[in-house]
C-alpha cells in the first residue's frame, strides 16, 4: 500500500516559488532567485495566501487571488497625515513618491511615503503600499517537510532539513 502524498499542514516548512501581480503588473517574484521558505500556520506570510496553501502537495501550482482584508488590509484614511516641511531634514527629497522611515519617541520605526506637498506642508501615507489592493499570486510548492522542534520553538526556518 502506497503512502498518501504529503499535503501542506500546520507546522510544515514550505518552500514556495511565487509571482505577485497587482493590477496585472508583476510587483514581486522569486523567479531568478530563491523560493521563500516559511513555517505554515505561523503568520509569516499574508493570511489569505497562507490559507489557500493548506492541502497543496509538493509540485502543485495554482493561482490565488487575495482581497485586501486577507492581504495588506484596507486603506486607512487616518494613516495619511500632514506635517510641516520644517520637520524634515534637508537631505530628504521633497517629492511625491519618496519613501521614508520615521522613528517615534519610543524608537518604533514606521514606513511612509510622500503623497502630497502643498506650501509648507507635506502629506505622508503610512498605509502599506499594497493596502487596498487585490493580490494575484501564481505559486508552486517546491519543497515540503515537517518543521523541526527547534524551528517550531524559534518560529522560523533554519535552512535545508532544519540545519
Amino acid at each position: 500500500m502506497e503512502d498518501e502524498k504529503r499535503v501542506i499542514a500546520e507546522g510544515d516548512v514550505v518552500s514556495l516559488e511565487y509571482t505577485l501581480r497587482v493590477d496585472g503588473e508583476v510587483v514581486d517574484t522569486s523567479e531568478g532567485g530563491e523560493p521563500i521558505e516559511f513555517i505554515q500556520g505561523s503568520g509569516q506570510i499574508i493570511p489569505g495566501l497562507e490559507k489557500e496553501l493548506y492541502g497543496m502537495s509538493l509540485g502543485d501550482d495554482k493561482q490565488v487571488v487575495v482581497g485586501p482584508v486577507d492581504g495588506y488590509g484596507e486603506l486607512d484614511p487616518e494613516a495619511v497625515m500632514t506635517f510641516p516641511k520644517t520637520d524634515f531634514p534637508d537631505n530628504i527629497p521633497m517629492q511625491v513618491g519618496t519613501e521614508l522611515q520615521l522613528r517615534d519617541n519610543q524608537g518604533r520605526v514606521y514606513n511612509a511615503r510622500i503623497v502630497g506637498i502643498e506650501g509648507d506642508e507635506v502629506r505622508l501615507d503610512f498605509n502599506h503600499p499594497l493596502a487596498g489592493k487585490e493580490l494575484t499570486f501564481d505559486v508552486k510548492v517546491v519543497g515540503l517537510r515537517a518543521a523541526t522542534d527547534e524551528e517550531l520553538t524559534h518560529g522560523h526556518v533554519h535552512g535545508p532539513e532544519g540545519s
